[in-house]
C-alpha cells in the first residue's frame, strides 16, 4: 500500500491541476471548490454502486480521484452503496433487474476490499469506507417520507433528463426514487463524517446537485461538489471495453496481463489525455513525455507509460512486471521461462490458446490448428523460409517435431510466424 500523507506546506494548487488535467466538468461553484480542495483537510465522499461483482476501468477515473485528494491532504469516505446497489440509478434504455440482497452483499464486500489498495488508512486524513446500508437500512418507510421525501419537489425530479427519457417508456416508483437515496447519503456523511464535498461521474450530476440541495434544505451545509468527465475513445467505441467484453480490476475476471495490454492499445489520439486523467506524474513529466512520444511515436512511449503505471497501482508491482516480461518475451526479446504459468497462460489466453491432447503433432500442423497459417502447405512453406518459430527458437525442418521437454511449465508452447503473429498451444494430458 503507497504511504499517503499529508502535504507540505505550500503545496501547487490542487484545483489548478484538476483543472489542467480535464478532471473538472461541473461544479457547485469553482470559487467555492477552489477554496475548499486548496484550503486546509476536508472530508469527500465518492460512491461506488456494487452492479457487479468487480470495479471495472470506467471506474477508474473515481478511484484514481480520490487518491488523488488524499496525496493532497484530504480525508476520502469511500462508499459502496449497500442499499443503493439493491435499487439501481435509472438508465435512459430500460428498467434495470434487480439483484437479490445476498448477491449485492456478496459484491459490496468484493469492492470495498478492490479499492483499498488505492488509499491510505492511517495518518491525520485516513481514509474511510463507509456503506450506506448502515443508515438507510434502519429506515421505515413513514421515516423516509416524511424526513426525506418532503424536501424533494416532484417538479424537479421530473426534471432529470433520465426521467425524462423513461416517462413514456415507464419508470417505477423504485428507480424513481433512487436520487433520494443517494441525496440522503451525502446528509448522513455530512451528519456523521463533517462531510463538505461529494464528486462523481457527469452522468450522476442530477443525483449530486439533488443531494447538494438536499442537505441544505436540512439546515446543513455549506457543501460543495463537483463532477469529473465520462471517459470516451477518440474513435467512438466505448472506453474499457475489448472483444472479449469490460476490462475489470478484479484479476480473476481479467488478467494482470491482459490489463496491462489494454492500455499499451491505447489509440495514439486517447493516451496524453488517459495519462491526463489517470497518471500520478507531475504536469512537467507528462508534458516531457508528450513531447517524447510525439518525436518518437512508434515507440508507444506514453502507452508504456501508461500501462505500467495502472497496472502497478491496481495489481502491484510484481504483476506489473510480469506483464511486461510477458510482452518482451512473447516477441522474442525476453525469457519465457522466466514467466509464472499463470502469467504466461494469460498472455497465450489473450493471443489465442488452441488446447491439444494425446501424441504431439508436427510444428507444421500446430501452426495451422493455431490460426497462425490457412494450410498445412503453407505451414511448411513458412517453415522452410525460416519465418516459424517454437517457443521463441526458429525452426527451419518442415518436418520438425516438438517433445514433452519442450513444453514450457510442462504444457505450454509458444508459436511465433515472422515478427509479431503468435499464438499458445495447451497440452492436455
Amino acid at each position: 500500500m503507497t504511504d499517503i500523507s499529508l502535504p507540505p506546506s505550500g503545496r501547487e494548487s490542487l484545483t489548478e491541476d484538476l483543472l489542467w488535467r480535464g478532471l473538472i466538468q461541473d461544479s457547485t461553484g469553482i470559487d467555492e471548490l477552489r477554496a475548499l480542495l486548496d484550503g486546509p483537510t476536508a472530508a469527500f465522499y465518492v460512491g461506488f454502486d456494487p452492479t457487479a461483482p468487480s470495479l471495472h476501468v470506467g471506474h477508474l477515473v473515481q478511484v484514481a480521484t480520490a487518491r488523488r485528494l488524499q496525496l493532497a491532504g484530504h480525508r476520502p469516505l469511500l462508499l459502496v452503496g449497500g442499499a443503493t446497489g439493491q435499487i439501481g440509478d435509472p438508465k435512459e434504455s430500460a428498467e434495470r433487474t434487480l439483484n437479490p440482497p445476498e448477491v449485492v452483499a456478496g459484491w459490496v464486500a468484493r469492492i470495498r476490499d478492490q479499492l483499498a489498495p488505492f488509499v491510505s488508512y492511517t495518518g491525520e486524513n485516513a481514509a474511510q469506507l463507509v456503506n450506506n446500508l448502515d443508515w438507510t437500512g434502519e429506515m421505515s418507510v413513514v421515516e423516509f417520507l416524511r424526513d426525506v421525501g418532503k424536501h424533494f419537489p416532484v417538479n424537479k425530479m421530473l426534471a432529470r433528463e433520465v426521467v425524462k427519457a423513461r416517462l413514456e417508456s415507464g419508470i417505477s416508483f423504485t428507480e424513481f426514487s433512487y436520487q433520494l437515496l443517494q441525496a440522503n447519503d451525502f446528509f448522513e456523511l455530512h451528519r456523521r463524517h463533517g462531510c463538505q464535498l461529494q464528486f462523481g461521474g457527469s452522468d450522476q450530476w442530477g443525483n449530486i446537485t439533488a443531494g447538494v440541495d438536499y442537505v441544505r434544505r436540512r439546515g446543513a451545509g455549506p457543501v460543495q461538489a463537483f463532477t469529473t468527465p465520462l471517459v470516451t475513445r477518440s474513435d467512438g467505441t466505448k472506453f474499457g471495453k475489448t472483444e472479449g467484453g469490460a476490462v475489470w480490476l478484479d484479476p480473476e475476471m481479467t488478467s494482470p496481463y491482459a490489463f496491462y495490454q489494454f492500455w499499451v492499445n491505447v489509440d495514439d489520439r486517447d493516451v496524453n489525455r488517459y495519462l491526463r486523467f489517470f497518471s500520478f506524474r507531475s504536469r512537467e513529466e507528462l508534458e516531457a513525455l508528450e513531447k517524447e512520444t510525439a518525436e518518437r511515436p512508434a515507440a508507444r512511449l506514453a502507452q508504456r507509460a501508461l500501462a505500467e503505471e495502472l497496472t502497478a497501482l491496481v495489481h502491484g508491482e510484481r504483476e506489473m512486471a510480469q506483464a511486461v516480461a510477458a510482452s518482451q518475451a512473447l516477441f522474442g526479446r525476453g525469457s519465457l521461462t522466466d514467466l509464472t504459468p499463470a502469467t504466461l497462460r494469460a498472455a497465450l489466453t489473450e493471443a489465442g490458446l488452441v488446447h491439444v491432447g494425446g501424441e504431439l503433432p508436427d510444428v507444421a500442423a500446430l501452426l495451422r490448428e493455431s490460426g497462425l497459417v490457412p494450410s498445412h502447405k503453407e505451414a511448411r512453406r513458412v517453415i522452410a523460409e525460416g519465418g516459424a518459430y517454437v517457443n521463441n527458437n526458429r525452426v527451419t525442418d518442415v518436418d520438425a517435431r516438438v517433445s514433452p521437454e519442450d513444453l514450457l511449465h510442462g504444457r505450454y508452447l509458444v508459436l511465433r510466424r515472422g515478427k509479431r503473429s503468435f499464438a499458445g498451444v495447451e497440452v492436455e494430458r
